[in-house]
């Protein structure tokens, strides 16, 4: 039902969406009529009525309990970066401090698995290191090995990517233990190989998840690998 008014004799029909249009235009409209706004009421959900002033109390209330909500979630999240950028940085120095290639990696490889607490680390190399040795944790692939077929397009692109790996990734990467992995994250280390994180929680790496902190550690171990083996400090 539309609300008519008379305009120099002629009628003219408001409908419900022109009232509300007008009162968005005109907030303190019901400033100026007090009364109106005291007998106004406004259905809720359930079926009940409540006064104008309680409803709009109301809403206020949900948008603050809403506001708090993402607050707390922005400084979990940005207490989560701190710790993150903490164990990067002294990811990087531990690398730094290494006095050969081989240290480098081994470095890497204990630091992800205990600093950042992945369950199981994997680390394949396209190229032979020395002095590095055999480690469950450690594969040495060419580069064009057809086994890597999979890869091609991350190796190609170049960034780490995060989520469930298809089977025959997880078993190359992780072998007979490919089954306790539900989640990886795995980054790139160009022309030098691939670093896997897996998780036994499927949630713990997911598609669309930052991965700033997993490239800076791939460019860290990059530069303590392309240092050659150096002389040990004094």
């Amino acid at each position: 039902m539309g609300v008519s008014k008379d305009l120099d004799g002629i009628t003219e029909k408001l409908g419900a969406h022109e009232v509300a249009a007008w009162l968005r235009r005109h907030p303190t409209f019901l400033q100026q009529f007090p009364d109106l706004a005291l007998t106004l009421v406004v259905p809720r959900e359930q079926g009940q009525t409540a006064s104008l002033a309680g409803y709009q109390l109301e809403i206020l209330r949900e948008k603050n309990r809403e506001l708090t909500r993402r607050l707390h979630e922005l400084m979990a999240n940005a207490q989560e970066n701190e710790r993150l950028a903490v164990r990067t940085h002294q990811l990087t120095l531990a690398l730094l401090k290494q006095p050969t290639a081989a240290a480098s990696v081994r470095a890497l490889a204990a630091g992800l698995a205990e600093d950042f607490h992945g369950d199981l680390v994997r680390v394949v190399l396209f190229h032979p290191v020395p002095g590095l040795g055999e480690a469950d944790w450690l594969q040495v692939i060419a580069e064009d090995d057809p086994r890597l077929a999979g890869f091609r397009d991350l190796l190609a692109s170049g960034e780490p990517v995060c989520g469930r790996l298809h089977p025959d990734k997880l078993a190359l990467l992780y072998g007979a233990q490919a089954g306790q992995v539900h989640s990886s994250a795995l980054l790139v280390l160009p022309g030098t190989g691939l670093v896997a994180v897996g998780s036994h929680d499927p949630h713990r790496f997911y598609p669309g998840m930052g991965t700033l902190f997993l490239r800076m550690m791939g460019e860290a171990l990059q530069a303590a690998l392309q240092r050659g083996d150096c002389v040990p400090p004094r």
